[in-house]
């Protein structure tokens, strides 16, 4: 099982459409791991040979690049050492701006996703940029050789690279730098940036590559009249890539995979076609596949900069290699809530067998409420200490806690986090059944100790009057697996593979992580229940919302 990466979210009401989902943790996702690794691999997708540019002749011209990042997030860390030798080379032609992504929480207090070291890792480069705006790089780069260490590295790396150190202190130390802060949060707000790194060129989302090579292209290519620096740039090798997608399919959006390529190959050309047309119809036919979206690239690709870094990932497919990303949509397929006979066997959405098993032709069971979650995963604890005081604000709220792993089909199963988290998904399942008053108070018990399962769980099983010796006897034999083989269950049926997942009244899925968005989606559905009046906390303790 892969990590899940959240799509980004609409303004507009979109339609429910799981029976069409493609299963983000195997599909598109597992792409965007790919590129992940591939990118450490290749220190960044520099996958372009070293180019010396010349120095920018004088321009009154100017290229706006804004980054907003998180001082210990590798991914920022990345752009900022890839971004280095563009401002070299181009000096005022490049005006870059720093924004970091944290919570203001008032009075001077913040919270980030890598905790108080971060926070302060933000204020204390924030005061170099006030402080030192020429030479407030080279601190950040020294520190960013030991991100780990930020921010304590950074008087050392202030010393050495000739910033001054006292002024900066003195911001650091005082309410300067928090003013700092804040007012950088207000500005990565505007663009609602969460993600390090998120970056805007010319004030428009840019999605090229990271590395110094495309930064600097990507830059020059915005002046009318280039700086001497840009000239005899490499050329790109074009890459022709056709996606071949269905426009029924709500959520097959692919613009992330792409924009994530693009890193691999700057020259990346794409013709999009969709089933319904005759071209797609018929490309379809003859390359006598089942599912969509495909990705299918012509030769060219074996030219392309990033070839053998994704070569492995590619299949033959007629006259093309397609990309192998797990995609489940099925166009031939019956649509379960379009009032068409889709698939022309007489049977229309959820008269259709197709559909019966479907989210949208699920009984609606009124003030029923499902979790699905990994025992292990970070997103998945936070709903659950989310999901105590949900609780507690309401009465009579049917609940059901599930689990999110692989049946491997030999009584053995597999999930995200390894061996542990299968067997604190057991634990959990054998508590459920054996102590069912104790079984939540267990689940939170464990959410501080999320990490150590197996070290753990006996302190939270005493302190709850719950037999060890019964659930390792319970462990040990086909119960166990059995029980497990259940928990698991409807969240395959579904292919919810995203902890957390919730599931208000049998059939409505969204997201969350604090209280007051659980309320407010399970309100959505019971709109007549006591405590929906009933304001939550929102905190997530400055981590941003997100599952595994």
């Amino acid at each position: 099982m892969t990590k899940h990466t959240s799509p980004t979210g609409h303004h507009t009401k979109k339609r429910s459409k799981p029976y069409e989902k493609i299963t983000y943790w195997k599909a598109l996702t597992v792409i965007f791991t790919v590129l992940f690794i591939i990118s450490v691999a290749t220190q960044g997708f520099r996958v372009f040979p070293e180019y010396s540019f010349p120095k920018s002749s004088t321009s009154s011209e100017t290229v706006k690049l804004d980054f907003y990042v998180m001082s210990q997030c590798p991914y920022g860390t990345e752009v900022e050492d890839a971004i280095a030798p563009v401002m070299e080379k181009l000096g005022d032609n490049l005006d870059l701006n720093l924004y970091f992504i944290a919570n203001d929480n008032g009075n001077g207090q913040f919270s980030s996703l890598h905790g108080q070291p971060e926070v302060l890792g933000n204020i204390v480069q924030l005061c170099a940029i006030k402080h030192n705006p020429d030479k407030y790089m080279d601190m950040i780069l020294c520190q960013n050789k030991d991100a780990r260490s930020i921010p304590g590295n950074w008087e050392e790396c202030s010393n050495q690279n000739n910033l001054n150190t006292e002024k900066i202190k003195e911001c650091y130390e005082g309410d300067e730098g928090k003013a700092l802060l804040s007012e950088s949060i207000i500005q990565t707000n505007k663009v609602s940036a969460t993600g390090s790194p998120t970056i805007y060129l010319n004030d428009e989302r840019y999605s090229g590559g990271r590395t110094t090579i495309d930064f600097m292209r990507s830059v020059c290519n915005e002046f009318e009249k280039a700086p001497s620096a840009c000239e005899n740039m490499p050329k790109s090798k074009e890459v022709t890539l056709t996606i071949l997608n269905d426009k029924r399919c709500e959520e097959c959006d692919v613009a992330g995979v792409i924009s994530s390529l693009k890193g691999l190959f700057p020259g990346l050309k794409t013709t999009i076609l969709d089933y319904s047309s005759s071209e797609g119809k018929q490309l379809y036919n003859t390359l006598n596949i089942q599912y969509l979206p495909a990705l299918l690239f012509d030769d060219s690709v074996k030219e392309g900069e990033g070839y053998s870094n994704l070569q492995r990932y590619l299949q033959p497919t007629g006259d093309y290699l397609t990309l192998m990303m797990g995609s489940e949509f099925d166009p031939t397929a019956e649509i379960c809530d379009n009032n068409i006979d889709d698939d022309n066997n007489n049977k229309i959405d959820c008269d259709d067998p197709y559909c019966q098993s479907q989210l949208v032709c699920r009984n609606e069971l009124p003030q029923k409420l499902d979790l699905f979650v990994m025992s292990q995963c970070p997103y998945g604890v936070k709903a659950e200490s989310a999901l105590q005081e949900f609780l507690a604000n309401f009465e009579g709220v049917d609940f059901t806690l599930h689990f999110i792993a692989n049946d491997n089909g030999d009584n053995t199963f597999s999930s995200l986090h390894g061996q542990p988290e299968v067997d604190g998904n057991m634990r959990q399942a054998c508590i459920e059944k054996y102590y069912p008053n104790k079984f939540l108070d267990y689940v939170y018990c464990q959410i501080d100790n999320y990490k150590n399962l197996d070290s753990t769980w006996e302190s939270c099983a005493s302190q709850n009057g719950i037999s060890t010796e019964a659930i390792n006897t319970c462990m040990q034999g086909d119960e166990g697996v059995q029980l497990l083989k259940e928990k698991i269950a409807l969240a395959n049926e579904l292919k919810i593979g995203a902890s957390p997942t919730w599931l208000a009244n049998n059939r409505y899925q969204f997201s969350g992580i604090d209280a007051e968005t659980v309320k407010q989606n399970f309100c959505k559905y019971n709109t007549d229940l006591s405590g929906c009046e009933n304001t939550l906390s929102s905190d997530t303790g400055g981590v941003a919302p997100g599952s595994c």
